[in-house]
């Protein structure tokens, strides 16, 4: 167990994620766990962080957590709900505001002399996002900060380590909120900031060696950053006796499959390729809906895993590359708020017959710290930047039934695609792009004929962890030389079109 440790109760707010990347960003660990399932074990948390929620304290089904161990006990920071709940239920008022607090705002009361708002002053941009407000503040509440429509945007109880504010500082437009939440952790509650990837690693192998000790380990590769960061941590920890199994499922990138064996033999890693794309095709023949194409997928790679694993002889593990997003999104509050947005191909492990126990090194940590852990070890940049790329790979970009011959076309078209923001300096500034085969057919003109060929759509998003998106606005100049070339080098298809939509309300995918 982490020294030193946030504990962030999660209330159900679509901000709750973000909380805890603020206080990682300040080099602290934490965990986020629901306000309903609170650990047994506090000893190991110094601070604890209420998040926002979609609820209102008013209401019958208000989140209605047990503090009697945090409050007054241990530093706590009570954030937008976290903040109306301690008001409530505390000798406070809160009533419906009259206006919708939401958006940003700015400080315009700032209390001196406070640890709390040390380097924080009056005007700073703050953001709103509650239809309640705290009219009275509660027993023993001394106000700290207000803006114009907010009288109680920040405030203490006295006697006790406990301050609430009813905005979000977790967010990019709360401009000094990362300095609260130092001023809060550090100043206040004493924590130490000693989380680093290095630590992370030399934590990591050490629990490694001596949860595994001299079993084998199984793990399937699939070219991205989670599992190429989960090898090089067992691998080192375990040398030789990490087995990897790289998979082509006949649905990678065109030349992948090679490219990427190449890469990680020169790694140094114990890496087998087996090549079953005929295998996944044909169990993919005639099927067109989304979930029964993945469902496909994910039997045929445990038939092809199951029949690799059992070659190895005593393989007692498997190792995955589940990261700690994929961990929160699957044990969501209540069964309520964050509902659960799709089943995850990582959590919830394997099925009964293949008898072997779960290994997870990087479930606790997010996206961009997986990256930085990898840098920490002398990963290859070019492999940590690779972007995300879905576990049923282009199965779910081919809209519709899936053949070799799309497969082919879709491979060609994305290579253009992708090759092409390399070469124009623009493939680090996107988080993941692609391309997408659409089942529709239009007319075109090659020469003097008419053609009815394929239209392909072209995804590029920017994002920091997927949770949400935004399209990225790639030049005019670029996007009119790719659809150029896909339409003259790509045989089958003759219209180009450019994906727009963010993220909500669309998916980064589109199946």
């Amino acid at each position: 167990m982490q020294q030193h440790n946030v504990l962030i109760l999660d209330f159900g707010s679509q901000y709750t994620q973000l909380i805890a990347r603020r206080v990682r960003e300040l080099n602290i660990y934490c965990e986020i766990h629901p306000y309903n399932k609170i650990p047994q074990n506090l000893n190991d948390f110094k601070a604890v962080i209420l998040s926002g929620s979609p609820s209102s304290v008013r209401s019958e089904e208000a989140p209605h957590p047990d503090l009697s161990e945090i409050r007054g006990k241990k530093p706590l920071l009570a954030v937008c709900y976290g903040a109306q709940y301690l008001a409530h239920f505390s000798g406070g008022l809160v009533a419906p505001s009259n206006t919708r607090e939401y958006g940003r705002a700015n400080l315009s009361y700032v209390k001196e002399g406070e640890e709390f708002l040390a380097n924080i002053s009056k005007g700073s941009q703050v953001w709103m996002s509650h239809s309640d407000t705290i009219k009275e503040l509660p027993t023993n509440g001394k106000l700290l900060a207000s803006t114009n429509d907010v009288e109680n945007a920040a405030y203490k109880i006295e006697g006790e380590k406990t301050y609430a504010i009813q905005f979000h500082p977790e967010v990019y437009h709360s401009t000094d909120g990362k300095q609260l939440l130092q001023n809060f952790l550090v100043t206040i509650a004493g924590v130490a900031q000693t989380w680093t990837p290095d630590s992370f690693v030399d934590e990591t192998v050490a629990g490694l060696k001596a949860k595994v000790g001299n079993d084998k380990v199984v793990l399937g590769l699939s070219g991205g950053v989670d599992s190429t960061v989960v090898a090089v941590l067992l691998h080192k920890a375990i040398g030789s006796n990490l087995h990897c199994i790289f998979v082509n499922n006949g649905l990678l990138r065109k030349n992948e499959y090679t490219d990427v064996l190449k890469q990680y033999e020169g790694m140094g890693l114990n890496v087998k390729g087996v090549d079953a794309s005929a295998r996944f095709l044909n169990e993919l023949a005639g099927l067109s809906d989304p979930e029964a194409k993945r469902k496909a997928i994910g039997k045929v790679f445990i038939d092809v895993f199951d029949d690799e694993a059992n070659q190895i002889e005593d393989a007692k593990w498997l190792a995955q590359g589940t990261i700690y997003p994929d961990v929160i999104e699957s044990v969501s509050v209540n069964g309520g708020p964050s509902a659960t947005i799709k089943s995850h191909h990582n959590v919830g492990g394997l099925p009964d017959f293949m008898k072997l126990k779960i290994v997870e090194p990087l479930r606790m940590i997010f996206k961009d710290e997986v990256r930085r852990v990898g840098k920490s070890m002398g990963i290859d940049a070019e492999l940590l930047g690779r972007h995300p790329f879905p576990g049923p790979g282009l199965a779910i970009r081919i809209l519709g039934d899936i053949t070799s011959e799309k497969v082919r076309i879709l491979q060609e078209v994305d290579a253009i695609f992708i090759n092409g923001l390399k070469e124009s300096g623009l493939y680090n500034k996107v988080w993941q792009a692609g391309a997408i085969l659409l089942p529709v057919n239009s007319v075109g003109v090659m020469g003097d004929e008419r053609t009815y060929e394929k239209v392909v759509a072209l995804r590029a998003v920017e994002s920091t962890d997927g949770m949400t998106a935004d399209w990225v606005n790639l030049p005019y100049e670029f996007l009119q030389k790719t659809s150029n070339n896909i339409i003259n080098k790509v045989k089958g298809v003759n219209r180009v079109v450019y994906d727009i939509s963010s993220k909500p309300p669309a998916t980064i995918e589109w199946e």
